[in-house]
């Protein structure tokens, strides 16, 4: 019986690859000046998928950041968003736990780490949830609410960076001053 619940798990159809692709439901507030390198540190899956004999979800890494920079460049915070140096780094944590009581309830919980290449600014948590149905039978199923609750939360993020706006424009000496 182990070895046919072994060999069904490790089937790739019992493996569902997850794509989001999450929208600004509105554009920044204010928009900083500054240029962004975000930078996953990790991303983790914890909760009802990983239970004998239900189908696994497999959120990629690459996924989360490609998507996060997709949602940042589309709000306008910053002037340019990639993978590579830029003035302003954030180094994202990323948790997606499920449970499972009645319709499937997913929770993304994300932590950042914003500062220089050198220098730490702030950090910032935040958790949304968004409810799925109460099967998994397609991709879909888990798609829909884990793409809703990642929009949420990068939007709590992004907001609570854009209010915090003056603590990452650019120092600039004042003029006429002495030394």
């Amino acid at each position: 019986m182990c070895i046919l619940l072994l060999i069904l798990t490790a089937l790739p159809g019992c493996v569902r690859r997850i794509e989001v692709h999450p929208v600004p439901s509105h554009p920044a507030s204010s928009s900083i000046p500054r240029s962004l390198q975000v930078a996953i540190s990790s991303l983790t899956i914890q909760g009802a998928d990983h239970m004998p004999g239900i189908t696994l979800l497999e959120w990629r890494t690459p996924d989360l950041s490609r998507a996060t920079m997709e949602y940042i460049r589309n709000r306008g915070t910053f002037t340019a968003v990639s993978e590579g140096p830029a003035d302003l780094v954030m180094t994202l944590t990323a948790r997606l736990s499920m449970i499972a009581r009645g319709p499937y309830v997913y929770h993304v919980r994300l932590h950042a780490d914003m500062g220089t290449v050198t220098e730490p600014i702030k950090s910032y948590d935040v958790e949304r949830s968004a409810t799925g149905s109460s099967v998994r039978w397609i991709t879909a199923s888990d798609r829909d609410p884990i793409e809703a609750a990642l929009q949420l939360a990068l939007e709590d993020l992004l907001t609570s960076i854009e209010s915090d706006r003056s603590l990452y424009l650019v120092k600039e000496p004042v003029r006429g001053s002495k030394p």
